[in-house]
């Protein structure tokens, strides 16, 4: 009978064969890096676009501008899921125009929002 602990098991692997296994799934991973400053004022900036859109929408501008923009789908797939139909979902969020001028519409307000409260949207 083996000596061998059957809660533990060696097995001999060479260390180069390990570097092709993910650290992904591991116990240990290295520590992140601190974000640059840039991700950290984008990530604020999100947060307070997240208030401002929570806040200051209607209920349904709201709901579509979730799914639009933070779940990432498309104006059919958003109109599917609310029971109504896609110029509705485009409505919401762009506007219509109206003797020349657009009217309505969340992104509208957004836009509104921002140069009220001082945030000024860059690439």
């Amino acid at each position: 009978m083996s000596s061998a602990n059957p809660d533990f098991w060696e097995i001999p692997v060479e260390p180069y064969k390990l570097d092709a296994f993910s650290t992904d799934r591991a116990l240990w991973r290295p520590r992140p890096a601190a974000p640059s400053p840039k991700v950290s004022q984008q990530r604020k900036m999100i947060a307070t676009l997240r208030k401002l859109v929570d806040k200051e929408l209607t209920d349904r501008q709201r709901e579509c501008v979730r799914l639009y923009f933070f779940e990432g789908r498309t104006q059919q797939q958003v109109a599917e899921q609310l029971g109504i139909c896609r110029r509705v979902v485009s409505q919401h969020l762009f506007g219509i125009r109206r003797n020349g001028r657009q009217v309505g519409g969340a992104l509208n307000r957004i836009k509104k929002l921002c140069k009220r409260y001082g945030l000024q949207m860059t690439a």
